[in-house]
């Protein structure tokens, strides 16, 4: 282990730490994290920005004495933002908190510690306010979390949001795209075969409906943060919204919090990571989300990556991109999703010095932004 420094926080250097807003696009061209640089940046589709994110970069112990690292999360949220809000304010807390009681370093029991006791403490939180906002039982987000430390690379993922890697092949110039997550969405076939497996008594635990697979004909994805109504049966029922009730009981949480986790010793090959929501992913492949990076100034990746994305959802509605970018929220979710992206680059010579002190920062995409 090594011994953090602990510094006041400075803005990064563009001088805005908390990021910019142009119309329905936040967005972070360049920071400064602890092994390198970064790129941010969020568009709202929806009524109410249902994404949130985050990165920290220094102490990853709340007693300061650990070694330092760099947290990314994303948080894509269904259901309202309630959710994806909560584990923005409180995920990377509860994992400092475990991260001081175990001592050993990051590890895998760590995370899913910190998963499960955001799980917990918003699952007490919809009890709480079960009778006064009963709508909260139906929030949810899926969750991905990155940690660099030490060199190495810890991805957790609850969801359908995805971490890829842009690594050089050897003996070539070309960058290669690595999928580091893995998704918890039943239209994935060997997904819905997990879900099945794990509710064998239940012949309707997953359904086609409108076309697309659905656990119980009503969420796509099978692991989450929230989504209280779908793990616990005393919020299935009234006064939550009818269109969120099941006719029969269950006696077994029907969406789990556990991530799936994916452990890397960083190579000098690895040169940058993206993480971001399903939203991006869903018009744009690994390969091309790595091609665009490696090929473009790092300065406004993110809202290059952003761009492009919305590029290729106008052309699938056959309209403008211009026309697509007049649209209001709310409107525009029939276009496209809320969409988050973090582009986190890594230099290789301050991964490697173990030393290494700096500055912490804490952004929070969107956070500050009143659509």
């Amino acid at each position: 282990m090594t011994i953090s420094c602990w510094k006041p926080s400075v803005e990064g250097d563009d001088g805005d730490v908390k990021g910019k807003v142009d119309g329905l696009l936040w967005y972070k061209d360049l920071g400064n994290h602890l092994y390198g640089e970064f790129s941010m940046a969020v568009i709202q589709a929806n009524s109410s920005l249902e994404d949130h994110s985050q990165l920290e970069s220094g102490p990853l112990s709340s007693d300061y004495l650990g070694p330092q690292g760099t947290f990314v999360g994303v948080y894509d949220g269904h259901g309202g933002p309630a959710a994806s809000k909560f584990v923005n304010e409180n995920l990377f807390s509860n994992f400092k908190t475990g991260f001081a009681a175990e001592e050993q370093g990051v590890s895998e029991k760590v995370i899913k510690r910190a998963f499960s006791a955001t799980e917990d403490d918003f699952l007490s939180l919809v009890k709480k306010q079960w009778l006064t906002k009963p709508e909260m039982a139906s929030s949810g987000t899926c969750c991905l979390a990155g940690i660099i430390s030490n060199g190495m690379l810890y991805v957790a993922n609850a969801g359908d949001s995805r971490a890829v890697l842009g690594r050089v092949k050897k003996g070539t110039k070309e960058t290669l795209a690595v999928q580091l997550s893995a998704e918890h969405n039943v239209n994935i076939e060997t997904e819905r075969h997990d879900v099945r497996s794990k509710h064998p008594y239940d012949p309707q635990i997953v359904v086609m409906k409108h076309s697309v697979w659905r656990v119980k004909g009503i969420i796509q994805v099978s692991r989450s943060i929230g989504d209280a109504y779908l793990k616990k049966a005393e919020f299935n029922r009234e006064p939550l919204a009818q269109k969120f009730r099941l006719p029969e009981t269950f006696f077994k949480p029907i969406l789990s919090s556990e991530p799936s986790i994916s452990i890397h010793k960083i190579q000098p090959a690895d040169q940058f990571l993206i993480f971001a929501s399903d939203g991006l992913w869903e018009h744009l492949s690994n390969q091309a989300a790595v091609n665009i990076v490696s090929n473009n100034p790092r300065n406004g990746i993110a809202r290059r990556l952003v761009k492009a994305a919305l590029k290729e959802a106008a052309k699938k509605r056959e309209i403008r991109l211009s026309d697509l970018q007049k649209i209001e929220q709310g409107v525009r979710r029939h276009f496209h999703d809320d969409i988050t992206v973090i582009v986190v680059y890594l230099n290789r010579k301050l991964i490697d010095n173990s030393s290494l002190c700096s500055s912490p920062l804490s952004i929070k995409g969107g956070r500050h932004v009143n659509f």
